[in-house]
């Protein structure tokens, strides 16, 4: 084989770290092996400060200025640091167990954190760091992905309020149907992303610290007298995480399972949002906002395609792909552990990366549109045959026999110009107030509650 390419944005396996590295940057500091690690110290150091005030015989309590020299090695985790724990893992061909080795090296030279050497990771099973590091890693990752969900809201919002009263035609099944306001439309998405947004911040975070298989066998051998169950709710809850009671060797992962399904649906409601702008950019209805020096194809100049929605539906189409697959896969582990969990785990950044790329994606594409007023305007005058609808229903306030087949007769599967609707409503048997306010009505102005609707998101 080759020699191989030194790694750099051009030359990454993954287009995260390549062609979408700025987007996806702020992501190497939650998911990366270094964050991993990183948040790794900080359970071992949580769970040794834990055991220091007990009380143990073997285990006096740690003075202030050596906790915090503990915590340290956490708060001031560098490269360099991780890069040597990654050295003693190619000996011990064990990442966890190169951790504790890493602390015991870096607090050999105190005397009280040199004595309680022993009781660094005591007790614990990797997976009692590695799965609240998961959980610390995963509220942070939330955090980001948050962020970029609730800047895409409210330009949602924004752009519903602004368009609020802006009449469009409506297209079920691909047909003309009952009007409504481009604001409304956008309102729709945001009331839905909202409820999304508010799914994922509902779901909490869960970590165990029980032991090899979850009974606590080994700290009970040791200290039978230790209420070990209190002592590990304490160390997950002051982590802001929730303590699950009940495990085998790992923490099951229902929660994680939770969280990347409402991540899915909030997906799935920014895919639909980008194919129905694809295709209201297709009919006319908006315009993008030209930038010097973008070319939209290689053969036909006038082009400027929609490629920011279609950038995200397809990564979106990524990111749920591999979420399905994370909340599918997680929550099952034969019999009390197997390993298929653990590779599986590591793709969660790359997991949320291909999220993020789509969120940022759909906020560009939502702040070059340009609505063309005349487009939709055009639109609706072309379509008379939607007043149907409101005909039809007022025939039937007042009696009219077979008021719905008289319209579709009149109107079903061709259009109509404004004047045959007009004779025809003329010659109804209704109050003439009715008669009237059918008269008056428009394509255009037949759009119900649309705008209050829209402007209420």
């Amino acid at each position: 084989m080759p020699n191989p390419l030194e790694l750099s944005a051009l030359t990454a396996l993954s287009p995260l770290d390549g062609r979408y590295g700025a987007s996806t940057a702020a992501l190497r500091d939650v998911f990366s092996e270094f964050a991993f690690m990183r948040a790794r110290v900080r359970v071992e150091v949580e769970w040794l400060l834990a055991l220091s005030g007990l009380g143990l015989a073997e285990l006096p309590p740690l003075p202030p200025q050596e906790a915090e020299r503990l915590r340290a090695l956490a708060g001031g985790f560098t490269i360099a640091d991780c890069a040597e724990i990654k050295e003693t893992e190619r000996v011990t061909n064990h990442d966890v167990k190169a951790v504790e080795y890493w602390i015991r090296r870096r607090t050999a030279d105190v005397p009280a954190l040199a004595a309680a050497a022993e009781f660094i990771h005591f007790a614990c099973t990797s997976e009692d760091i590695n799965n609240v590091a998961h959980a610390l890693m995963l509220g942070d990752g939330r955090v980001l992905l948050l962020e970029q969900l609730r800047a895409i809201h409210e330009a949602l919002r924004a752009l519903a309020h602004v368009h609020a009263e802006v009449p469009m035609l409506s297209r079920t099944h691909g047909q003309a149907a009952s009007p409504t306001t481009v604001g409304k439309e956008f309102a729709n998405v945001a009331v839905r992303l909202a409820r999304a947004i508010t799914s994922i911040e509902a779901v909490g975070l869960t970590a165990k610290m029980n032991g090899a298989v979850g009974n606590y066998n080994a700290h009970l051998a040791a200290y039978p007298a230790v209420d070990w169950e209190r002592v590990a709710r304490g160390v997950v809850e002051s982590l802001g995480l929730s303590f699950n009671t009940h495990t085998i060797q790992i923490e099951p992962h229902d929660a994680m399972a939770a969280l990347f399904d409402a991540i899915a649906r909030a997906n799935t409601v920014l895919l639909d949002l980008d194919r129905d702008l694809w295709g209201y950019i297709a009919l006319g209805y908006f315009r993008q906002k030209l930038k010097a020096g973008e070319i939209g194809s290689s053969t036909m100049p006038h082009k400027v395609n929609p490629i920011d929605f279609e950038n995200s539906e397809g990564n979106l189409g990524v990111a749920n792909a591999l979420l399905r697959h994370l909340a599918d896969k997680l929550p099952v582990s034969r019999w009390q552990r197997d390993l298929t969990d653990s590779t599986v785990l590591r793709n969660i950044g790359v997991t949320f990366g291909y999220c993020i790329v789509a969120y940022v994606a759909c906020q560009r594409g939502l702040g070059k549109l340009e609505l063309n007023e005349d487009r939709l305007a055009a639109d609706l005058d072309e379509a008379w045959e939607v007043l149907a609808e409101p005909v039809q229903t007022v025939m039937r306030r007042y009696g009219v026999a077979g008021a719905y087949e008289k319209l579709k007769e009149l109107t079903r599967g061709r259009g109509i110009e404004r004047d045959a609707l007009t004779t025809f409503i003329r010659q109804l048997p209704v109050p003439d107030e009715a008669r009237e306010a059918l008269l008056a009505l428009t394509p255009a102005s037949y759009v119900g509650k649309a705008a209050e609707l829209a402007r209420r998101c």
